[in-house]
């Protein structure tokens, strides 16, 4: 299936250097989130006048945008290389001009957020008004990325082209659908920021239109969690299997898979805004209804996982129903981290069917409840999957061997995380259902009673973000250890086999006119009527609201 082993040397440095600031942004994002979980128990002071919603933004952007782009499209670029073979010299060109216009892009938007300049949280809702340069900076990020998108697409339209009629890598399909899901759904984010929130900014209109702007802004996203989804299932479908020595179930199935979330992960921001006025019910159903499609490829991605590793553990002799459990090799990091990652997803899932129900979403709304869910699906399943990626791809990429000292470091900081996960996740979901709001300090609200009641959670909290930052160090002394000190040697990219007794891959998966012709056809469904009813029926205008 794969005949290129090994990634090009050269493709190899423009991946690790995707690598290298996507961990620069954890340690700095995670020491803001830590210092947020600090503040939030009443025990800490911000030093210097710090604002505790710049440490807010801060850790939101660097983690939920800057992380994980940077780390989806190195991986991803190193995938394409290792399955189609290395990129000519001119798409390795762009694919630089990509990754400086991010890193300059994410330099510039960290620079207004930390002068104070720019305290209007991760998702930078109107009417809140940052400096026009915050704007700029996270168009460059844009940008960059879709050029990264496009040398992806380029290079896989030749590889296509040097092989008609056959059915292009696993790896590399699944890193086209999720660059595409990201190129349509981050046109939302860019039409917000370059038609309303830029021009805003700059003084050049007064006033902007803040139902179309939060609607733009939940176009993108909502996806952003698939585009981050994708690519630990990537992991899940094409390299688990290898490195646990078996055999992957089903070709066709994980293409179907990324294929629906191609289709039902756009159309369907409208669920997070179900308690916000002047959108029909009707669309908010319509949305709800979708959203719940992509309960969808989740449960055959859940089939597919757990039927490889029965396959596998059958093989190696396993009796009984869970007898393949204890054939795994718990002891590899490799596998160990990403493991505990679709553990974590359970959880995660169903959370998430509670945030898309329109009544118990009325329950948890816009309290800390949703916070603690997003600490499930990004910081735990997607990141310990990243991490569990790491261990291999970047020795494989610099020329170095993960030691068993390193292996068994990275084991201790998966439990780690889990455990401080447990304390900080389990708090927060508690305190939601309790009433406490997200995005707030510290506060007792004139000690009312049920504002009380939230304190033990949050120092909880505090107490699971001090051992999710130890997590994080640990998780730096191994990516140091990878990139520059291991013992040199040759690492395996590992790429799993299809399973002998699989089905055929069909080749209409290739079909892209088709599946992206059906994504726009739901997109245009779900969005066209309401949007023309913002327009016509907008509600007042705002003017900019600076409240640091």
């Amino acid at each position: 299936m794969n005949d290129v082993l090994k990634v090009d040397r050269r493709d190899a440095k423009l991946a690790l250097a995707h690598i290298y600031v996507a961990f620069i942004a954890l340690a700095l994002g995670g020491l803001a989130g830590l210092l947020q979980t600090l503040v939030r128990s009443g025990k800490f002071n911000l030093p210097a006048n710090i604002s505790y919603y710049t440490i807010l933004t801060t850790h939101g952007v660097l983690l939920g945008l800057v992380l994980t782009t940077f780390f989806i499209i190195g991986f991803q670029f190193a995938a394409v290389s290792r399955t189609t073979g290395a990129f000519s010299d001119r798409n390795r060109f762009w694919g630089w001009i990509g990754f400086w216009l991010m890193t300059i892009g994410t330099a510039v938007t960290a620079f207004f957020i930390l002068i104070g300049e720019a305290s209007v949280l991760y998702t930078f809702y109107a009417p809140l008004q940052a400096h026009p340069g915050f704007y700029l900076g996270l168009t460059l990020v844009v940008v960059g990325s879709w050029i990264s998108g496009f040398v992806l697409f380029v290079h896989y339209a030749r590889w296509k082209k040097a092989n008609p009629g056959q059915v292009g890598p696993l790896l590399s399909f699944m890193a086209v659908v999720n660059m595409m899901l990201w190129l349509i759904c981050s046109l939302g984010v860019a039409a917000t920021v370059l038609i309303q929130l830029l021009p805003w900014s700059l003084g050049l209109v007064d006033q902007i239109n803040v139902l179309v702007s939060r609607t733009l802004f939940w176009y993108f996203g909502h996806p952003l969690v698939y585009f981050w989804l994708l690519p630990a299932y990537m992991v899940w479908y094409a390299i688990i299997p290898k490195v646990i020595g078996g055999k992957m179930f089903s070709d066709s199935l994980a293409r179907l898979s990324f294929i629906l979330f191609l289709l039902f992960s756009i159309p369907v921001g409208f669920h997070h805004q179900l308690m916000e006025p002047g959108i029909d019910p009707f669309w908010k159903y319509v949305q709800v209804v979708l959203t719940f499609m992509v309960v969808i490829p989740s449960l055959m991605t859940a089939f597919a996982m757990f039927a490889t590793f029965e396959m596998y553990g059958r093989s190696k002799g396993a009796a009984g129903l869970f007898g393949w459990l204890r054939k795994l090799p718990w002891g590899d990091a490799r596998f160990f981290a990403p493991f505990v990652g679709m553990l974590f997803f359970i959880p995660a899932g169903a959370g998430g069917l509670v945030n898309a129900s329109h009544q118990l979403n009325q329950v948890v709304h816009n309290t800390i409840w949703v916070t603690g869910h997003f600490h499930l699906t990004l910081a735990t399943t997607v990141v310990l999957t990243f991490f569990g990626a790491a261990y291999w791809l970047i020795p494989h990429l610099s020329g170095r061997i993960m030691t068993r000292a390193m292996n068994r470091l990275a084991i201790i900081q998966t439990i780690v995380w889990v455990v401080g996960m447990s304390f900080m996740s389990g708090a927060m979901h508690f305190a939601g259902l309790l009433g406490a709001p997200r995005r707030s300090a510290f506060s007792t609200y004139a000690n009312s009673p049920q504002a009380l009641e939230w304190i033990p959670y949050q120092i909880a909290q505090a107490v699971g973000g001090t051992i999710l930052f130890i997590g994080i160090i640990l998780v730096l002394v191994i990516v140091t250890n990878l990139a520059f000190f291991a013992p040199k040697g040759e690492t395996e990219f590992p790429v799993a086999e299809v399973a002998e007794q699989a089905e055929r891959t069909p080749l209409v998966f290739e079909n892209w006119k088709l599946w992206i012709g059906i994504a726009i056809i739901l997109i245009l469904i779900a969005y066209t009527i309401p949007f023309i009813d913002m327009i016509q029926n907008a509600p007042p205008g705002s003017k900019g609201y600076k409240l640091w």
